[in-house]
């Protein structure tokens, strides 16, 4: 090859006009918001009812951008820049029920993108009203529609359709890089019983509980003790798709309680690092939040009900077997997004829930 042609071959690798320093300069950007946040708190929840078990919640809330997703949307916008999926001009659109959107609109604006939000009708105002505060954009459609109407805008705008359903377990580092697995247990480090016997974790994408999944069998000093239960609500199938396999389960519900639960098996969700599953009743999802207030001193969302619901049971299990240990759930965000909604005793009744058999249990567990 002469030297005429090595420049024509390198003019032709270049085709396309990347700016690759505003690329560099989008990942230091985000790189530079991720080193100037703190890791969350892992909060021991007193329980004096449980002797020698204790629950442990990652407050996953207190993310620059509200809630768990922060570090999943951190994660996908990294993944689009690497992979040459996301460039100075490119119109960034996801299909989320709202706390997976309010984080992406939070980098979107960091690097001065375009963002729409493809959202159920039914998302909580609290929650659009975050993503335009961020400077996103809401387009409401029908729940089943919303994976079909991303493609479709993000095809018609020539923009980048994040699909979190879909690359939320590939795009998060579950090796290690102080994701939110390695984070609990090096937080757990001091502790009486610094291994927990359970982590608890309820589904949206399922990237988180495949991360958590895969680093506890990384490490087979964790893989030895520690399983991992996800807890799922209502309307999904996440859990009937644990029991038998069947990747074409739909679901013509959506969930109610919002981040958690899919109306088809997911991508993203892999259920064959996860251990055992529990299935949770609404109605005990938002009874435990408000149950949880008392306790903590603060509202969370519903999908932390779920959690801890399910975290209470095997707690319970492990008292009457006798077993002391840990079990450590997340917070997932605040339940300020959800005053109309959970702490609405109004829809609450419309959504035909019957909260006060799970309050009264919940009472009676720690009377």
């Amino acid at each position: 090859m002469n030297k005429n042609s090595i420049a024509n071959t390198t003019t032709s690798a270049s085709a396309g006009n990347i700016n690759k320093s505003w690329v560099c300069e989008a990942i230091r950007k985000i790189n530079a918001d991720y080193n100037r946040s703190s890791d969350t708190h892992l909060i021991r929840v007193e329980l004096p009812c449980f002797d020698d078990i204790t629950l442990y919640l990652k407050d996953e809330s207190t993310h620059p951008s509200g809630s768990l997703k922060h570090r999943l949307a951190r994660s996908l916008f990294l993944y689009g820049l690497c992979n040459g999926y996301i460039h100075e001009d490119t119109t960034i659109v996801e299909s989320s029920s709202g706390s997976t959107a309010i984080s992406e609109a939070y980098f979107a604006r960091l690097l001065n993108l375009r963002f729409i939000a493809v959202v159920p009708e039914t998302t909580a105002k609290e929650k659009l009203d975050k993503i335009r505060f961020y400077g996103g954009e809401c387009h409401k459609v029908p729940g089943k529609d919303i994976y079909t109407e991303a493609t479709r805008l993000a095809g018609e705008l020539n923009g980048h359709y994040m699909d979190q359903f879909t690359y939320a377990e590939r795009a998060t580092d579950w090796r290690g890089n102080n994701n939110i697995a390695e984070s609990i247990f090096h937080q757990m480090g001091k502790e009486s019983h610094p291994i927990p016997d359970w982590v608890v974790m309820s589904a949206g994408t399922g990237g988180t509980s495949a991360t958590i999944g895969r680093y506890i069998r990384l490490n087979p000093e964790f893989y030895h003790r520690t399983r991992l239960c996800v807890v799922d609500p209502e309307n999904s199938v996440f859990y009937p798709y644990f029991q038998n396999r069947n990747p074409n389960l739909t679901s013509e519900h959506g969930s109610r309680i919002e981040g958690i639960g899919r109306p088809r098996v997911e991508p993203s969700f892999q259920p064959d690092v996860i251990d055992r599953m529990l299935s949770i009743p609404d109605a005990a999802s938002i009874a435990t939040i408000r149950w949880l207030e008392g306790i903590l001193g603060r509202k969370c969302g519903g999908s932390t009900g779920t959690n801890v619901y399910g975290a209470l049971q095997l707690m319970q299990e492990m008292q009457h077997t006798g077993t002391s240990g840990s079990v450590v759930s997340l917070i997932c965000d605040s339940g300020e997004r959800y005053l109309d909604s959970y702490y609405d005793d109004k829809w609450v009744s419309k959504q035909g829930l019957d909260l006060d058999p799970y309050l009264q249990q919940l009472r009676t567990i720690c009377s």
